[in-house]
């Protein structure tokens, strides 16, 4: 275990942990360069777990008991509160973080050879929604989730804390545009429910209890909804009934409510 205390937040070796709450600046660094920042002992126990490799730790002294057996070979760099939160952006209340290396991309072939029920996410673009849905997709059953080309990165710092490491847990990957992925979809025998309101919709309790045997449930973004080309390449629509004067829920909310009607159909429709 190297352990290095460093007191300047400018230091070069720090290059990693810089401007973590620069969203733009982020998404160009750290899939450019093979990286992604991990918060907390827990999460990145988690990605160790599955497989991932620390580049590095940041750490705060008294956090460094708890953060150092996970770095492996991998340098810890052990700095005072107030250097990370200068360093970072803002407070580090969790104690640790990690930049970790990026491992290489599934193919999408090969995870849904053995899956029955995936989530396809469509340019979503709120970090904490693409997290929450991978919460809900570890925890309801879903057996992977494809994320669109122009998808926030499962990866960022917020996704990876807000879904509780379950990004390492549930298997993921890109999926190419429309014109490629609904091919490859249907290759694989999956039907494609798109969630979405229409009124030719059908009702979720229903399509869940006569479910095909493999489906795809794709949802998109906050306000925009599905893309045309998402809707055209679906099989069915399908769409939560809902009450109170209120047409949707939070698109997290949905996959939640979605992913349990699948999982747990009604045993008779009316």
């Amino acid at each position: 275990m190297r352990i290095e205390r460093i007191e300047d937040a400018a230091d070069a070796r720090l290059v990693d942990y810089r401007d973590l709450t620069d969203v733009g600046l982020r998404r160009l660094l750290e899939p450019a360069g093979g990286l992604y920042i991990a918060e907390s002992a827990k999460v990145i126990a988690r990605a160790v777990a599955a497989g991932h490799r620390p580049r590095s730790l940041l750490v705060q002294e008294r956090w460094l008991d708890d953060a150092a057996s996970l770095a492996g070979d991998a340098p810890v760099y052990v700095v005072p509160a107030a250097v990370a939160e200068q360093l970072t952006g803002y407070a580090v209340h969790r104690g640790a973080l990690a930049a970790m290396h990026r491992p290489p991309a599934p193919d999408a072939a090969g995870i849904l050879r053995e899956a029955r029920t995936v989530v396809v996410l469509e340019d979503l673009v709120d970090h904490t929604n693409v997290g929450a849905i991978f919460r809900a997709a570890a925890g309801l059953g879903a057996d992977a989730v494809l994320v669109g080309e122009r998808c926030a990165d499962p990866l960022y710092r917020r996704s990876v804390r807000v879904s509780m490491g379950t990004v390492f847990q549930v298997p993921w990957t890109r999926l190419p545009s429309w014109p490629q992925a609904s091919p490859l979809l249907r290759d694989a025998g999956f039907h494609l429910a798109a969630l979405a309101l229409r009124d030719d919709a059908v009702a979720l309790d229903a399509f869940a209890t006569a479910r095909p045997e493999r489906v795809a449930l794709a949802l998109g973004a906050e306000g925009d909804g599905l893309s045309r080309a998402a809707l055209a390449a679906a099989d069915s629509v399908v769409t939560i009934p809902m009450a109170g004067d209120v047409d949707s829920l939070n698109v997290a909310a949905a996959a939640s409510v979605a992913l349990w009607a699948l999982q747990h159909p009604p045993a008779d429709h009316p």
